[in-house]
């Protein structure tokens, strides 16, 4: 009932064939025309009089996009005079003079805000954060107040000190933790002196806009004369741009990545189209480069160095998805966790080992307390528990956080409060809200390939696979290994929306009804066959007698 086709694990484009067979006929849409937001502001930010004088534009931090941005605001009617900086100081900006021992001034350099004088200056706000001295000056400048050249001689004293007012309009480009702090240096930022806009690194993907991002990509081709793509390759492109923005319905537009990926795969190409084959041997390339870690983790779980177990069943113990993310290294992946959870008479109180040991963060520690309501609702308690648990992420040693494991955490209680195994061929993820509703999580492709890797080289049985959340299907883009494997009935994808959804499929019991064998039901049955035989007396009794 919830198992998806390998059609739901890839995304499937073939309404634009048509579009795709055009590619070469299409005129080019540059990066301003790609950019709407960016075009408009532009346009209002070159009409604009008065003290509104700088342009606040959230990019990434990088020359190649602020030289994009130059070559847009050229395009601006009436635009002359842009300055694009890669450094700045207080001289720099200002410019400089030297005097004689008379006081006469017998050197001048100009500045950027003199070469810039009637035009426009684009400036990195890292410069800015880096040099804050320089911030004010080209505020006081900005806001059209006279300004002063910096004495390269403080020794000598000029006779009159030069100043001067100055016609200029800033473009401050950063990302968005740069502009947060430069807004911490200048809490006055967006109070009349600056708009505000930002460059978009993705497009919702539709019937409506595909001609455009084609378009767009004819004219990054064209610009950095690179081989055309073959309808093919416009396909693979189209599942690469779906899995690096996590969306099926997103393309990405960073030049930078279609740049990079386009200039790789033109080393395997006949110099004047690119094919399939030559996208996937780039995209396989990269993964080489970058894969160490992730092989080296899957090395270690096939040594039994780290348990996974992928056969078999279990009480109290699942498999969870995580990403793992290493400073200083490009590429998540994905690697199962062995979540288990064990049960001992107590208060009811369900201890989060991560937690106590402080390796769990505040996500982790909100997903915990979130299964814990929704547990106690589905048992409809009137006190707590006469049991606690103790749930724990095996063989982890650095923090974890998210909530992406609540579906897990809480089919590790369920099973080890009922007794019933779990059946550990299958993995989960998926966050849970307090009325039992699975909810999307992140990392999908990477914790879908590090799972089925771990299986495949342990033995693929034909009955082994994923659950995950269902509004997370338009996020999958796996690779085509992964692909195949479900189309060949290797591997399996079950999408749930409930966890009542989830419970029968990974503990072959339903969570809850008049089933006699319901998880829920047999919950009940402990709880009270605890009262009975170990407690005659009563539970509400034994708390009282504990103060006598």
């Amino acid at each position: 009932m919830n198992q998806e086709s390998w059609c739901s694990v890839t995304p499937q484009y073939s309404q634009f064939d048509g579009l795709l067979q055009q590619f070469n006929s299409l005129k080019p849409v540059d990066f301003l025309e790609i950019q709407p937001r960016l075009k408009q502001s532009l346009a209002t930010f070159t009409q604009l009089k008065g003290f509104t004088r700088a342009l606040i534009i959230n990019s990434i931090d990088n020359a190649f996009y602020r030289d994009l941005i130059k070559q847009a605001l050229e395009q601006q009617e009436s635009v002359r005079n842009v300055h694009l900086t890669e450094s700045l100081t207080a001289e720099s900006l200002l410019g400089s003079y030297l005097c004689n021992e008379q006081g006469d001034i017998v050197t001048r350099n100009d500045g950027l805000l003199h070469k810039a004088n009637g035009g426009y200056l684009i400036i990195p706000v890292n410069l800015v954060l880096a040099n804050p001295v320089s911030w004010q000056a080209l505020k006081t400048a900005l806001l059209g107040q006279a300004c002063s050249p910096v004495n390269v001689n403080p020794r000598r004293i000029p006779k009159e000190t030069p100043s001067q007012t100055f016609d200029v309009k800033a473009i401050i480009v950063g990302d968005r933790h740069q502009i947060s702090d430069l807004e911490y240096l200048d809490s006055e930022l967006y109070n009349g002196l600056s708009l505000y806009t930002e460059i978009e690194n993705e497009l919702a993907f539709n019937e409506e806009s595909a001609e455009r991002l084609f378009s767009y990509l004819s004219w990054i081709i064209q610009q950095n004369q690179l081989p055309t793509l073959s309808f093919n390759a416009l396909h693979r492109l189209l599942i690469a741009g779906a899995r690096y923005t996590e969306d099926q319905e997103y393309m990405p537009i960073e030049t930078l990545w279609y740049l990079a990926l386009f200039q790789e795969a033109a080393l395997t190409s006949n110099g004047k189209q690119l094919e399939a084959k030559d996208i996937d041997t780039a995209l396989n390339n990269k993964y080489h480069r970058e894969s160490y870690l992730p092989e080296r983790a899957l090395a270690d779980i096939t040594a039994g160095q780290v348990i996974i177990e992928t056969q078999g069943e279990s009480v109290g113990q699942v498999n969870g998805l995580t990403v793992i993310d290493v400073p200083g290294h490009p590429m998540s992946y994905g690697e199962p966790a062995r979540i288990s959870c064990v049960i001992h008479f107590g208060d009811g109180d369900i201890s989060d080992v991560e937690r106590k040991a402080e390796l769990g963060g505040n996500l982790h520690a909100k997903g915990m307390m979130i299964m814990q309501a929704f547990v106690s609702s589905a048992l409809q308690l009137d006190e707590p528990l006469p049991y606690s648990a103790s749930v724990v992420f095996e063989q982890s040693y650095s923090e974890v956080d998210g909530d992406s494991a609540t579906l897990a955490e809480l089919c590790s209680f369920v099973s080890a409060l009922s007794e019933y195994p779990i059946d550990q061929q299958i993995a989960v993820t998926g966050a849970v809200d307090q009325f039992g509703r699975v909810q999307a999580v992140g990392g999908l492709n990477e914790k879908i390939e590090g799972f089925y890797h771990v299986c495949k080289h342990q033995g693929l049985t034909g009955e082994q696979g994923v659950i995950l959340p269902k509004t997370n299907l338009k996020h999958l883009a796996l690779n085509q290994d992964v692909v195949d494997s479900i189309k060949n009935g290797q591997f399996h994808i079950w999408s749930v929306s409930t966890v009542d959804e989830a419970i029968p499929l990974i503990m072959g019991k339903p969570f809850r009804g008049d089933d006699e064998e319901s998880v829920i039901r047999k919950i009940a049955e402990r709880i009270e066959n605890f009262e009975k035989h170990e407690h005659p007396q009563g539970f509400v009794e034994r708390i009282k007698n504990w103060f006598l």
